[in-house]
């Protein structure tokens, strides 16, 4: 899937709606519109990286803003405990092919996820 076709990039140039929760230069941060949890948002850079595979020397700053966004957000809502998972292609659960980070929280997390 390239950019042009991929729904978070269609986010991120606001051609769909969502509630976004945060925005900057390289990141946007929104609601997720199937909730696993009370608390499920989603982080994405705004640059389009299809998954955690296309983490590399030149671009892996994103990774660790992404981290410490899902920080800060954490901080703001108030949150004591969460979750922050990064899936990568289909077989672990990845369905949208631009890097995202699920942040859950507001319910209790089981270990194995399921």
């Amino acid at each position: 899937m390239n950019s042009d076709s991929c729904i978070f990039c269609k986010i991120v140039n606001k051609e769909i709606p969502s509630e976004i929760v945060h925005e900057d230069d390289e990141l946007l941060a929104f609601r997720d519109i199937s909730p696993q949890a009370p608390v499920h948002l989603l982080i994405i850079p705004k640059q389009h990286i299809k998954s955690t595979e296309e983490i590399n020397d030149s671009n892996c700053h994103i990774a660790g803003k992404i981290i410490s966004l899902a920080s800060s957000l954490g901080r703001k809502l108030k949150l004591n405990s969460y979750r922050l998972v990064f899936n990568t292609n289909e077989s672990a659960g990845q369905t949208v092919f631009h890097l995202h980070c699920h942040l859950l929280a507001g319910r209790q997390m089981n270990w194995p996820p399921g």
